[in-house]
């Protein structure tokens, strides 16, 4: 079996943050026994605010606001769910930022 592309999205926001999620079919290999590579990112003002991936090597692992951590990879619907509702939830803390900020 050969590496295949099977989901590739990038979408611009108005906002100016980008989020862009690459999934590939791989064989399977003690790395990634469910025959899945992934990167998920998303960027805010230039710079990696979360990202999701299994880098050769380092496993399944997630990164958050510079801070990298394992993650425990279930399916690729549990995935992507994970990675939305960590958007969602970042830019939740961002609005109500942005609202403490303008009450002061």
């Amino acid at each position: 079996m050969k590496v295949e592309l099977v989901y590739h999205e990038k979408k611009y926001y108005q906002d100016g943050s980008i989020v862009e999620i690459k999934i590939w079919q791989v064989p399977d290999t003690k790395d990634k026994p469910y025959g899945y590579k992934y990167s998920l990112v998303y960027i805010v003002d230039g710079e990696r605010i979360l990202g999701y991936d299994n880098a050769e090597g380092k496993g399944d692992h997630r990164h958050y606001k510079g801070n990298e951590y394992s993650y425990k990879f279930l399916s690729i619907e549990k995935l992507l769910e994970d990675f939305e509702s960590d958007i969602n939830n970042l830019k939740r803390a961002n609005d109500e930022s942005k609202k403490h900020k303008n009450s002061n």
